[in-house]
């Protein structure tokens, strides 16, 4: 059946791609230095996916970290991943629904989530953020990492020509939409940041992966079986990297 059918990031993640966000390295750099991580703190990672990002944390900082997919692949690799690097003290992961999480209230200090939220409708995205105001703490803080439609008028084209690069129906919404969603789910002081998309630009790649890394994901890319899937998710991208942009908030509650 080849890649016709596989979510985009899944698909990037078969050619080697380690860091499946729009803004990469850079944009999660930015959350990390928001919110102020430290070994007190207890932190909540939504769609961990592989765990990437929270085995850094959990290396730098020895915090403990509760990560949760809904992908039980992400997830089993994920606890590879931390069994690799000896983390199973700090990273503790579970199968769960983002709007449903299995955790008391006020449970976490940071809430953590990378490129999820762009993927849900709206009702969606409103039920989630309230789900996350309820599990933290006061004046606990929400890290998100999105994308930002940034040109009004080709809106619905981007979110269409997008939707089909990536075989997920997503809604990217304006920087404005943005704020309010943050807001009617109650939350207070709201930052953000934006920037350009690094997912499959060179020098972003370059950048996220490294050039070895990087030469490995476009060897995979052009076996004729990933081929047709690779191109339309770069063309797409490329055609779009000015109408869309990465949005990173930090939003406390």
């Amino acid at each position: 059946m080849g890649n016709k059918k596989l979510a985009g990031h899944t698909f990037l993640a078969t050619l080697g791609k380690k860091r499946l966000r729009p803004g990469g390295k850079v944009a999660t750099d930015w959350l990390i230095k928001k919110g102020h991580f430290s070994k007190e703190k207890k932190v909540l990672e939504v769609a961990c996916n592989m765990c990437t990002t929270s085995i850094e944390l959990a290396k730098i900082y020895h915090c403990h970290i509760e990560g949760v997919d809904l992908n039980n692949k992400a997830l089993e690799q994920g606890r590879k991943n931390v069994a690799k690097h000896h983390l199973e003290k700090y990273i503790h992961l579970t199968q769960a629904n983002a709007a449903k999480l299995p955790f008391e209230d006020n449970s976490f200090d940071i809430i953590l989530n990378e490129a999820m939220l762009t993927m849900l409708p709206i009702a969606m995205k409103e039920k989630v953020l309230q789900e996350y105001y309820r599990v933290l703490k006061p004046n606990g803080i929400l890290l998100t990492h999105d994308i930002a439609i940034v040109n009004r008028p080709l809106k619905e084209q981007v979110i269409t020509e997008l939707s089909n690069a990536i075989n997920v129906k997503v809604t990217p919404l304006t920087t404005e939409h943005w704020y309010q969603l943050y807001q009617s789910a109650g939350f207070s002081t709201i930052e953000s940041h934006t920037g350009t998309l690094s997912l499959m630009s060179p020098p972003g790649m370059i950048r996220d992966e490294g050039f070895v890394g990087t030469l490995n994901i476009i060897k995979n890319a052009l076996k004729p079986a990933n081929r047709p899937m690779f191109f339309r998710m770069f063309k797409t991208m490329r055609k779009h990297k000015n109408n869309m942009n990465y949005i990173v908030h930090a939003v406390r509650k």
